[in-house]
């Protein structure tokens, strides 16, 4: 990552200190002086943006922001800053809480246990705030072949998507580059989560397809998309190479990929997880806000 923050730590343990909050009220203020009106938005896009990436802000700062750029979704909070969204009008788009880390997930039949207790239990609160989304890892190899990765991780979903279905609750395994941020991970690539979704077998489990991460381990985004789009449940964006901006500083042309995604007929949520590199990081993401607003 450019800014050499660590999304392992960020994802369980976003939690501001006084320092932060104090520079996050500061951006905050400067970037309320100058936005203007709310941005009015075309509709085809739910747009969200990722909570780890801006974690100089507040829950609350970060919503108060959002609400203005005609952001409707937060990814990656969990259920003790749900009561805050919900006073702003924004949905928990990804909910988290449940995975033991990126590196501990269902590929090892060793932390079933501890996996199916947690899902179980965030399935049921994920359901009950009104919300559909939750997330989970394959983990690393560590030395295991894809199949026998295939096989423990459809043998502990499979025990979690029946409750799922019931509660309307969709369980997402992220997609994560194995090249640059997360070595040894085992869904690194798309034909491997598809794979997956055919042997679970249920509507309620997706894939969360991170454009940054596969563009880096597989590229050809935008016939991924059109060709398996049937099981992408979620979408993030990144600035390639670097994971900032998605602006013309990078690789990626932002527009024709939403574009693809909304001929798909797709209704879920694009959550902007790129890591600002400007100074002004909520200027940053209103750009990328309107460079995916197709």
């Amino acid at each position: 990552m450019g800014t050499k923050q660590n999304r392992r730590a960020a994802i369980k343990n976003i939690v501001a200190g006084s320092a932060a909050v104090a520079v996050g009220q500061t951006m905050l203020s400067s970037f309320s002086s100058t936005s203007g009106k709310s941005t009015t938005l075309k509709g085809n896009i739910n747009h969200a943006v990722c909570r780890w990436c801006y974690d100089d802000f507040s829950v609350e700062q970060l919503c108060v922001a959002a609400k203005d750029m005609g952001i409707t979704g937060i990814d990656l909070v969990g259920p003790k800053d749900w009561d805050t969204l919900k006073k702003h009008g924004l949905f928990s788009s990804m909910c988290n809480g449940a995975e033991i880390s990126l590196t501990e997930g269902f590929n090892d039949k060793q932390y079933h246990p501890t996996l199916l207790k947690n899902y179980n239990d965030h399935i049921e609160y994920v359901s009950k705030a009104g919300y559909k989304n939750l997330i989970c890892f394959s983990g690393s190899r560590r030395g295991m072949d894809d199949e026998t990765g295939l096989k423990n991780c459809a043998e502990g979903l499979k025990q979690l998507v029946g409750l799922a279905e019931k509660k309307g609750v969709i369980l997402q395994m992220e997609l994560l580059n194995s090249k640059v941020n997360h070595k040894d991970y085992m869904c690194d690539r798309s034909d491997w989560g598809v794979e997956l979704c055919k042997r679970v077998g249920s509507p309620n489990f997706k894939l969360l397809y991170d454009i940054y991460h596969m563009q880096i381990d597989e590229g050809d985004v935008i016939r991924s998309i059109q060709d398996k789009h049937e099981y992408f449940g979620h979408y993030h964006t990144g600035g390639v190479p670097g994971r900032n901006e998605i602006d013309e500083t990078q690789e990626l042309y932002y527009p024709a990929i939403m574009r693809a995604i909304v001929k798909t007929g797709f209704k879920g949520f694009v959550a902007q997880e790129f890591i600002p590199a400007a100074k002004d990081k909520m200027a940053s993401l209103r750009k990328a806000i309107e460079i995916c607003d197709v």
